[in-house]
């Protein structure tokens, strides 16, 4: 059921990427067409960077999880000394997502595509 939600998901954003190309073209010149483009695929980095970076940190995260809940049923004395240490851990992961969250910020609303503006009007 997932699969095909995932599946159909991208396949909608591929033929929404086709299109608009195509009926921007009717109406603007090349010029205009590009900066579309552009802004364009800066959103869908955006968007992507942040989706792999929270998805893999979660990964990362579960793994260090059952690495430290492994190591308290084996050895309950050092639960104190473990959780701290997967604590910090965790917040490092955690840190990850949140630097590609600002990165993400930073493309969609820091303007760095301000030739793009000027030339869209």
């Amino acid at each position: 059921m997932i699969r095909r939600v995932f599946y159909g998901l991208t396949v909608s954003l591929l033929v929404l990427m086709a299109v608009s190309p195509a009926m921007a073209a009717e109406a603007a010149g090349d010029l205009k067409l590009a900066a579309l483009d552009m802004l364009k695929y800066a959103a869908l980095a955006a968007g992507l960077g942040l989706g792999f970076a929270a998805g893999l940190c979660g990964v990362g995260q579960g793994i260090s999880v059952k690495g430290a809940m492994d190591g308290v049923a084996r050895n309950p004395e050092a639960s104190g000394k473990i959780m701290v240490t997967m604590i910090i851990g965790l917040a490092m992961i955690e840190a990850l997502t949140i630097y590609s969250l600002v990165v993400a910020l930073i493309i969609l609303f820091a303007d760095p595509f301000k030739a793009v503006h000027i030339i869209l009007g």
